[in-house]
């Protein structure tokens, strides 16, 4: 072997003279790669891989549903021409008659303000359905709404369809009509039997909502939900099951569209129970829960659920700060947009989410570390491992990342601007890389070395405005990775101006 590490191999008679043809002929020595050198790379070249999941996981349909943020909700039934928000279930069927009703519009209104999936009030508590179902009478059949022959959910589901939107429908366990309710066996059967109809009937169906909500008057009634979760799963592939207990989102534990400043996506479903669930701690989650189960943040464009003529739509800043704090802390906004007795979503709504969306794009479109230099204090993998800090600021907000070294416990990440340029801004965005798990517990922003917000977890996404209001001149943003569960996975960061603040 020679000092290179390489063997020098010489053929069968080489250094004898004779041996190949003739006296004073010189050996022909070979320099041979060994085999193993051949077929194993260098340590230098071989390829670090990702680190190691941090469980609980995701689902597929779960991180689809994140990457939403932002969807929609249509209260809509014989509430909206009593003026009313819980129905009696006495309501005369026949006062259902929306005259002009455009399920297109509906969806037209949600693709204009940005929204992928949109989830209708198939049966609210007062037990009307918005499909001619089998099992009740109390229903579109017995409306004067096309003389008995429509179907709501169809309309919107064909509406839904046609311009590429996904589709969730609610269908409320309380139900105030029907006479079996308080009758276990039966109610269970009734409801199972409405459950097939709705999604056996209409296609795909992304998300199905179980309100926990009921009367402190209404029989008492134990809901089979395990065979209600059963059946959804066994006729739909790619659902995401909604309650207070999920299992596939979890409620976020109030009506106003807050998350809590800690938002893990991880909670013990065991200590759940649809209906009666502790508030904060599905306002929280858990760091230490078994299970994945990330919260939705509902909450309606006016002060309720269903239209009422009385009242108008929240302004721009109250839609910006339930935004901040439902998205910007790791959840999905569900934003309720009730259609009117004509059938239609009122213009003034209409006009509001248009706002609100392009102050979202107005806000978001431009990304000031994008025009800075970037260093991290370690990258896993060192310089060529694939997990540098640039890769937070690509567009893949989920398998792309930074990620130090697994020994480090001083973890931070920094941009500084060049040459003479200053930075203005007052939202500083980071993401976790979710599909690993959530990690961040708590974490820290300096701009030139003074610390001006610090939060505790950070999940898909965490938004903070920055109390003292806008930043400028700033040359250096660094980010600080406090706590951590496992090595901190950071997906995407940026820097942004809300001038609307």
């Amino acid at each position: 072997m020679n000092s290179n590490g390489a063997t020098d191999y010489k053929l069968d008679g080489a250094g004898d003279p004779g041996a190949m043809g003739g006296a004073g002929r010189q050996p022909l020595n070979f320099r041979v790669i060994t085999l193993l050198q051949l077929i194993i790379p260098s340590q230098e070249a071989q390829i670090t891989p990702p680190p190691l999941p941090i469980l609980p996981l995701p689902n597929y349909a779960q991180l689809k549903w994140q990457q939403r943020e932002l969807i929609m909700f249509l209260h809509f039934g014989v509430n909206t021409f009593t003026d009313s928000e819980w129905g009696s279930g006495d309501e005369n069927p026949s006062i259902f008659n929306p005259t002009n009703l455009d399920a297109n519009q509906w969806v037209d209104t949600a693709v204009q303000a940005g929204v992928s999936l949109v989830i209708l009030t198939a049966k609210h508590h007062d037990g009307f359905c918005l499909w001619p179902s089998k099992y009740t009478d109390h229903s579109v059949i017995r409306s004067r709404w096309k003389n008995g022959q429509g179907d709501v959910v169809r309309e919107f589901v064909n509406a839904a369809k046609a311009r590429g939107v996904d589709v969730g429908l609610y269908l409320s366990p309380w139900d105030r009509h029907d006479k079996s309710y308080g009758l276990n066996k039966e109610y269970n059967e009734h409801y199972l039997a409405q459950l097939q109809e709705l999604l056996n009937k209409y296609g795909d169906v992304k998300e199905i909502w179980f309100d926990g909500a009921k009367g402190s008057n209404a029989p008492n009634m134990t809901y089979y939900f395990d065979d209600w979760f059963a059946m959804v799963n066994e006729l739909q592939s790619a659902i995401n099951i909604f309650s207070d207990a999920g299992p596939g989102v979890r409620w976020v534990g109030n009506e106003h569209g807050f998350a809590g400043n800690t938002s893990w996506s991880t909670i013990n479903r065991t200590l759940l129970s649809i209906g009666g669930s502790n508030a904060d701690y599905l306002n929280s989650g858990d760091p230490k829960g078994t299970d994945w189960l990330p919260p939705e943040c509902d909450v309606s464009i006016r002060p309720g659920w269903f239209w009422h003529k009385s009242q108008e739509p929240k302004s721009l800043s109250e839609l910006l700060e339930i935004y901040y704090n439902s998205i910007g802390r790791n959840c999905v906004l569900l934003l309720n947009v009730p259609p009117n007795t004509q059938g239609l979503i009122t213009n003034s709504d209409v006009q509001r989410l248009k706002e609100f969306r392009n102050a979202i794009d107005t806000i978001f479109s431009t990304n000031l570390a994008k025009e800075c230099s970037i260093k991290a204090s370690s990258q896993r993998g060192g310089k060529n491992g694939g997990f540098g800090p640039e890769n937070v600021l690509d567009d893949d907000h989920l398998w792309t990342y930074w990620g130090p070294k697994d020994d480090k416990e001083d973890n931070w990440i920094e941009f500084k601007t060049k040459s003479n340029k200053s930075l203005r801004f007052n939202v500083v965005r980071i993401q976790e890389a979710i599909g690993l798990g959530q990690r961040v517990k708590s974490h820290e922003i300096y701009v030139d070395g003074k610390r001006i917000a610090n939060g505790t977890t950070i999940g898909y996404k965490k938004l903070h405005r920055i109390k003292k209001g806008v930043v400028s001149n700033a040359k250096s943003v660094k980010i600080k990775i406090i706590g951590s569960r496992g090595t901190p996975m950071i997906s995407s960061i940026g820097l942004h101006f809300d001038p609307f603040w």
